[in-house]
């Protein structure tokens, strides 16, 4: 199940903070290997297409960087899940915050 909401919390340091839930339930081994492989390759396609004619060669050793390392960080996700026989729990939130 892939919950779709999202709520706001206020505190004591006058920031808000928005919190969006993308994932939240068990899957399959196959199912929670397609959804952890297609946000990954969200990312690295961000990566991808921020590297332009006009990218320093600093920021292009930064991205090429951060793409290894989800790719790594994909390959360790799958071989974990690969060796499981249970259902798998993923959660997913994505926090929001701005100094007010």
């Amino acid at each position: 199940m892939v919950s779709r909401h999202f709520h706001w919390v206020r505190d004591n340091k006058k920031q808000n903070t928005m919190n969006i839930e993308l994932i939240q339930g068990q899957f399959n081994a196959k199912d929670a290997i397609d959804i952890i492989t297609q946000m990954i390759h969200i990312k690295i396609k961000f990566h991808e297409n921020k590297i332009s004619k006009n990218s320093s060669e600093e920021d292009i050793k930064m991205r090429e960087k951060k793409i290894k390392q989800l790719q790594k960080d994909l390959y360790e996700a799958r071989k974990y899940i690969e060796q499981k026989d249970k259902a798998i729990n993923i959660n997913a939130e994505i926090e929001i915050s701005k100094n007010v």
